[in-house]
């Protein structure tokens, strides 16, 4: 049915694919993690890419003999840049506008496919309730109200385009697109938005700090959560100095421990 409360949701839909290069082979052997290796990648070339600093194939040190050893190293020096070479990517969808607003904020290491309001019509999106208004049925009542007024306007200003168009001759996708992306403009900020978003591991590192942390916004959180739970077990070496604090609010947000 169309206008639905919607919830965030993470998926990953691609990852970095880690390969010992042939002139190595017998010389450097990675330690594999046998359940998530596949997906682990990035965090097996962040190792890689160090020990190609030094050409450290051979492991010298116990204390960074493993992934996570290694990392944990790389984590307290601040050796940041070899995480920049592994990525993941994730299709979010359920979140709001006022969500991507703040999202695409992030530059560095960030690439960004969103669903076009030019393309897409929006008669049929979700409404993403806030966070601290879900659950309460006084105010989703009014945020459902809200979204079918602005369905109501969105179709007059989208009809009145596209007469005027076709009285200019104009019709077809160049007709839709050109009266949605007038209509548009009604749409609240809870419209439903999807897109897809991809970041390297320092990237991302710098995105639950800032995002996942208890002052960021709580929709922006709740998102920055969900994606380290699927870093935790894609890549857990590259995030294994975040912990997760209980908040008096009953959300939750991350903090480092890391120097």
């Amino acid at each position: 049915m169309s206008n639905e409360i919607v919830t965030p949701s993470v998926e990953l839909v691609g990852y970095t694919v880690f390969k010992v290069p042939d002139s190595l082979m017998g010389e450097y052997e990675p330690e594999l993690d046998e359940d998530v290796y596949a997906e682990s990648g990035a965090q097996h070339l962040a190792e890689f890419a160090g020990r190609a600093c030094y050409q450290s194939w051979s492991k010298p040190n116990p204390d960074t003999a493993t992934n996570r050893g290694y990392l944990r190293h790389i984590l307290e020096v601040g050796h940041g840049s070899v995480l920049e070479h592994g990525y993941l990517s994730f299709y979010v969808t359920g979140v709001s506008r006022s969500f991507t607003h703040e999202l695409v904020r992030h530059r560095a290491g960030f690439a960004y496919s969103q669903l076009s309001q030019r393309y897409v019509a929006s008669e049929d999106a979700g409404i993403v309730v806030p966070p601290e208004l879900r659950g309460d049925a006084v105010m989703e009542a009014r945020l459902k109200k809200a979204m079918q007024e602005a369905v109501e306007q969105y179709t007059v200003v989208a009809g009145h385009m596209r007469q005027a168009l076709q009285e200019q001759g104009v019709t077809g996708t160049e007709a839709r697109k050109r009266a949605r992306q007038a209509a548009r403009c009604v749409m609240p900020n809870m419209t439903e938005t999807r897109i897809v978003v991809t970041a390297n591991l320092r990237a991302w590192r710098h995105f639950l700090t800032m995002r996942a942390a208890a002052p960021a916004d709580h929709e922006i959180r709740e998102v920055a959560m969900l994606i380290f739970g699927e870093l935790v077990r894609r890549v857990p070496n590259a995030v294994q100095d975040f912990r997760v604090a209980d908040l008096p609010d009953g959300t939750k947000a991350l903090y480092s421990v890391a120097p």
